[in-house]
């Protein structure tokens, strides 16, 4: 589709060799030689460029410029005049021309300008379409809850979105609290800017030091060059701090610090950096029993949780398990290339009643392996590999492994003994296992297996 330009000038001819040579450049382009019926136009068409004159009876180029920047805020538009200065061009810059032309001006140089100003209204309608995307998955909107509490937690979510104020998530593991921290920056002001996440238990004390501050070359072996960290990275945006609990002392004092003077120092170096980012930190702990214990500093801990968001377990949400489950399966089909209807009563059962230990997670993975196991269009008991009677503490004897690693080998050594069977046969092992071959290739990528042939 041809870019549509509007070029406005009081004269006519001036009017008629621009367009001619936009034209020929491969735009579509409107010509007016009256400013009125210029911006009347604006108001009934959609363009991707205006291109006016500054000198002109009635409204001036300047006049023409802020009407239609404010009928139209993200409209880019370029002056022409034969009186440049730099006292207009500043002027013309701050009602938001992205650039101006003097007269007599070379037609490759109208041409390039022309060219720079629609990709910044190319970049400008891709950006607000990203935005868009990225709002609408990870909205407070798109978290599903039917609950009482969940939607009082979402409440309170919305309601903390539009504050700069830190805000600690708590929660068992498996409760989806990266996902409430993103809806967080998502529905803020701050959604132009980057949303970024680290995990603290990931690292060693030196190391996530070295993560969040950033450091200066030659500040320990292996710093090659000097490196922003991921406070400097958010600004604009939001940092997400999941497993704050698991932090040392030393650590804390020194997050105190940046937190109090909003500013870092990096390891190695001796100037501060400004930061400005929102802040959000995340723990599966209570870290009012760890300050009590004195493992957590109290006066640290009343900075993060400014605005305190708790996630209960799934378990005291049990009216969000099926819709839940519902919409993990409507994701598995589409990403498993699958077209599971739905599951047995037998199964609905399960969902109701099991106490779902790992949460969210775990509940998202038994669909995951419940519709890439189906062997018809609804899922089975026998297809999530779980014993429906059974209980975290049945087995005699005593584990530490935990609920979602339990199925995860069992769907591995259920696919691996039907490939032994079968002699490697994949189509014989996939109907056995009830599957499409796609699948199968997908679980046997997954698990490793070798000599699948």
């Amino acid at each position: 589709m041809k870019p549509r330009l509007l070029v406005l000038d009081d004269e006519q001819r001036m009017v008629d060799i621009v367009s001619m040579v936009l034209r020929r450049d491969g735009h579509e382009v409107t010509a007016c030689t009256d400013a009125e019926v210029a911006l009347r136009t604006l108001n009934d068409e959609c363009y991707d460029l205006l291109i006016t004159d500054l000198r002109m009876p009635g409204p001036d180029g300047l006049e023409v410029l802020k009407r239609a920047r404010s009928a139209h805020p993200e409209l880019p538009v370029i002056l022409m005049t034969a009186h440049a200065s730099v006292a207009t061009a500043i002027e013309a810059m701050k009602e938001g021309a992205v650039d101006y032309v003097e007269k007599p001006f070379n037609n490759d140089e109208l041409k390039s300008l022309v060219r720079r100003a629609l990709e910044h209204t190319r970049l400008a309608r891709e950006n607000r379409y990203l935005r868009s995307e990225l709002k609408s998955r990870y909205s407070v909107d798109q978290i599903v809850a039917e609950s009482p509490v969940m939607l009082d937690v979402l409440a309170l979510v919305r309601r903390s979105a539009s504050t700069p104020s830190n805000v600690l998530i708590t929660g068992e593991s498996g409760t989806g609290k990266e996902l409430v921290a993103r809806a967080i920056h998502y529905e803020s002001d701050r959604v132009g800017g980057a949303f970024v996440a680290a995990n603290c238990k990931a690292f060693s004390e030196g190391v996530l030091e070295s993560e969040l501050f950033g450091h200066e070359k030659g500040a320990f072996t292996g710093a090659h060059r000097t490196r922003a960290g991921l406070f400097e990275e958010a600004n604009g945006g939001t940092l997400f701090l999941d497993e704050i609990g698991e932090v040392g002392a030393d650590f804390q004092a020194k997050l105190l610090r940046v937190l109090q003077e909003k500013q870092v120092r990096r390891v190695g170096g001796s100037g501060h950096h400004a930061i400005d980012a929102r802040l959000v930190f995340a723990t599966n702990r209570d870290l009012r029993e760890e300050v009590a214990a004195g493992n957590f500093r109290d006066d640290l801990f009343f900075r993060i949780a400014v605005i305190p968001i708790h996630l209960p377990p799934l378990r005291e949400r049990t009216p969000d398990v099926i819709p839940l489950a519902r919409h993990f399966l409507a994701k598995w089909n589409e990403e498993l290339g699958r077209n599971v209807t739905g599951w047995s009563q037998e199964v609905e059962n399960y969902f109701e009643h099991h106490d779902w230990p790992g949460n969210v997670r775990e509940l998202e993975n038994t669909l995951e392996r419940g519709t890439a196991l189906a062997r018809t269009d609804t899922i089975e008991m026998d297809d999530l590999l779980v014993d429906p009677h059974a209980t975290p503490a049945s087995s005699g004897a005593p584990t530490t492994q935990n609920l979602h690693d339990f199925l995860e080998d069992a769907a591995e050594q259920r696919v691996r003994s039907i490939l032994s069977e079968t002699g490697g046969k994949r189509v014989e092992a996939a109907r056995r296992l009830g599957i499409d071959r796609t699948t199968l290739y997908r679980l046997i990528r997954k698990y490793r297996i070798e000599h699948a042939e």
